[in-house]
């Protein structure tokens, strides 16, 4: 009976952790909407880049993928983390498209089918090539790649803040907001013995102490905090 207590016990700190990850992953899914309201009502896209959320689809899909019990039994919440994720970069994709010149409309548009049509091979191979425990590494690795290059985006964020030794760019709930994510999906993948998804959240866990360090320090050579979005690049 106390082993069973125990495990619900464990259970319930494991989904508790998940849904966790989940919430703070919808607050950075809906940051950007702000820009994409500018962007509608000026029927341009100025010079914002749509890139990040190219490759942020990308990586929705993969760890989406990933999450689905054909690749890994028992981590769903992940599975519900990247389909809601996917969805927010494709309507926000799809903005991008309708409001954008012609030349980044076929930039943009090419770049979607691109992204798709790498799925549809990484869900083919993942299913024609392995089995399942060699499906769920080959997928785990992609999707440890994936995430680690996501987390890796705010380096030049980091960067911009030291050389300008301004917060602008860097607003302090979407930066709070990362870290709980990455340390809620590192407990996630702790509690479920998953490195593909503790390894990855343990470095976004770092980058948001880092991030959050340096907007202590620097904030107090700022004015006001920025709203801009930390998905948002310039070209």
């Amino acid at each position: 009976m106390a082993s069973n207590g125990l495990f619900s016990t464990y259970s319930r700190c494991s989904d508790a952790a998940g849904v966790a990850g989940n919430i703070f992953a919808i607050v950075l899914f809906v940051s950007p909407i702000p820009t994409f309201t500018r962007i509608t009502r000026n029927r341009s896209t100025d010079q914002f880049s749509g890139l990040p959320y190219i490759y942020s689809l990308l990586n929705c899909l993969i760890c989406l993928w990933y999450g689905l019990p054909i690749v890994t039994p028992g981590i769903i919440l992940v599975a519900t983390v990247n389909s809601i994720g996917a969805i927010f970069q494709l309507v926000y994709i799809v903005i991008f498209i309708t409001c954008a010149e012609r030349a980044q409309k076929v930039k943009m548009l090419g770049l979607l089918l691109g992204v798709f049509a790498l799925f549809s091979v990484i869900i083919l191979v993942s299913i024609a090539l392995f089995d399942s425990p060699s499906r769920q590494l080959f997928v785990g690795y992609l999707s440890v790649a994936s995430l680690i290059s996501m987390f890796a985006s705010p380096l030049f964020i980091i960067n911009l803040v030291i050389k300008t030794k301004s917060v602008e760019y860097m607003p302090f709930y979407l930066s709070l907001s990362t870290f709980l994510m990455s340390l809620s999906f590192l407990a996630y993948g702790m509690f479920k013995h998953d490195p593909f998804i503790s390894v990855p959240n343990g470095v976004g866990s770092v980058l948001g102490i880092v991030q959050l360090a340096l907007y202590t320090y620097y904030s107090r050579f700022s004015g006001e905090e920025s709203t801009e979005p930390l998905l948002v690049s310039y070209a």
